[in-house]
């Protein structure tokens, strides 16, 4: 949860979450040295009264001022495409879940099995326990098994929205009559937590995503019980 003391990125809990953290750390050195290094010079040019008369005109210094920075998008740019890849890659799914956004709340049906379908909707602050989250616990938890490849189709029976899992590195829109994909694999069990992440009216703020990664057998023995219920 974002704290004072924690702003940044969750930690990650798919390979696709590391990569983009990575890319982040990659991109930030890159800006720190840049922003230091301007500082240092605008820093030296305004206590200096004297004036370099080889600033006034140089051809090498027009060069290197428009080479450098080429550069620098190069270094940032090749693995900024690689991610892009990277993020749009699908595999051969082992599970395949279907997200729809209502106002305002989501309906999941897990495609593999019959008749195993739900919505979900968020937890009122009344009902929660003394250790739960307001605004993102739900009374149905999404179920997916650890260190399986996991597609899912999201889209919408309404207006725009937008499924999102920030730990998972995912984020798709969810659009009426069109059906988006994504593809992941949780690394780690644990509970993740997302928000939609579009506007769609009064209640936007109130159609929280929760996902509980549990090992496949606990996932099996789960559809198993969800579906004789």
């Amino acid at each position: 949860m974002a704290t004072w003391s924690n702003l940044g990125f969750q930690d990650s809990a798919s390979p696709l979450m590391e990569q983009l953290i990575f890319f982040h750390d990659h991109a930030m050195v890159v800006l720190v040295m840049i922003t230091a290094f301007v500082t240092y010079i605008m820093m030296t040019l305004f206590f200096n009264t004297l004036t370099n008369r080889f600033l006034l005109e140089n051809q090498a210094i027009e060069i290197i001022w428009t080479t450098l920075p080429a550069l620098i998008l190069i270094f940032i740019a090749l693995p900024s495409l690689r991610l892009l890849y990277l993020l749009d890659e699908v595999n051969s799914p082992s599970v395949t879940l279907k997200a729809i956004g209502h106002q305002w709340y989501w309906s999941y049906e897990y495609s593999d099995f019959l008749q195993l379908e739900f919505d979900s909707y968020m937890t009122p602050s009344s009902d929660l326990p003394s250790m739960g989250y307001r605004l993102l616990d739900v009374d149905n938890r999404t179920v997916l098994p650890i260190e399986t490849q996991v597609r899912v189709l999201i889209t919408a029976a309404d207006v725009i929205h937008s499924w999102t899992v920030p730990a998972l590195g995912v984020k798709a829109d969810a659009i009426p009559g069109r059906l988006n994909q994504i593809s992941f694999m949780i690394n780690r069990p644990g509970l993740f937590f997302g928000q939609c992440s579009e506007i769609c009216g009064a209640n936007h703020s109130f159609m929280p995503i929760v996902i509980e990664a549990v090992s496949v057998d606990s996932f099996l023995a789960w559809v198993s019980a969800s579906s004789e219920t």
